[in-house]
């Protein structure tokens, strides 16, 4: 891997991304990241780290037309490159390891 590696939030988007497909757009997104974390999340936080993440060429976007719906507005859907993948998979390794082994239940810290 060389230097791409990924923040807690900036990974928290991937796997939305990943999980939410051809509906990965902004309030899907959070949404997403709210459901599975229970943490409230900010949709200028989504928009904010998928631009720092396009930067990085690790997402892509295609705005999509509206949907017919009444009042229903262009998206801008999310996908993920594959430099991208490969972040996500060696971030995810590389969590899951340090967990490896760990009984978080048994609350091995001070206090």
């Amino acid at each position: 891997m060389n230097g791409t590696f990924l923040a807690e939030f900036e990974m928290y988007v991937m796997l939305a991304v990943a999980r939410l497909r051809d509906e990965a757009y902004g309030v899907a997104i959070r949404k997403a990241i709210e459901t599975r974390t229970g943490r409230p999340v900010s949709i200028g936080a989504v928009y904010a780290t998928a631009s720092r993440l396009e930067e990085k060429g690790l997402l892509e976007h295609e705005i999509l037309g509206p949907r017919p719906v009444p009042g229903g507005r262009a998206r801008k859907v999310y996908r993920i490159t594959r430099p991208g993948g490969d972040a996500l998979a060696h971030s995810t390794r590389m969590l899951g390891r340090m967990i490896e082994g760990l009984d978080l239940e048994e609350r091995a810290w001070a206090g």
